[in-house]
């Protein structure tokens, strides 16, 4: 078993990291989706489309979501899942780092998963490069 992860990003970025994660990795190696929040989107709807989402990717190890800002739509419906009975954990902040470090550690465990995603999302943050 694995943890699934889904993104639940504004519109187009889910997508974009997906496949820059594809380019640079190839073989994804957890079950992966993405809900991309289109501006005006409903709420509810959008989160009914996440539980259900999130639900098929849950193999019995839950699922780790990745939203982009803290705060927005996305994030405010990720955090309505646990409600709905999904076992999950939400990571903010989604950046390209954060999504290939999980993606390279699809043995861990969802606590885990979560701490290494925020952990890769910070760790590919630099200043000048220096």
């Amino acid at each position: 078993m694995s943890v699934g992860v889904l993104l639940l990003t504004h519109e187009a970025m889910g997508g974009a990291l997906i496949t820059a994660a594809r380019h640079v990795l190839g073989k994804l190696p957890l079950p992966l989706d993405v809900i991309e929040v289109q501006a005006g989107s409903d709420p509810d709807k959008t989160l009914r489309d996440a539980t259900v989402r999130a639900r098929s990717l849950d193999g019995g190890d839950g699922v780790l979501v990745l939203t982009d800002l803290y705060g927005a739509t996305p994030c405010n419906v990720a955090q309505r899942l646990p409600g709905l009975g999904v076992h999950m954990h939400c990571v903010s902040g989604l950046n390209l780092p954060m999504l290939l470090r999980v993606l390279n550690y699809p043995e861990q465990k969802l606590d885990q998963l979560a701490e290494t995603a925020a952990s890769g999302g910070r760790g590919g943050i630099f200043v000048d490069h220096a």
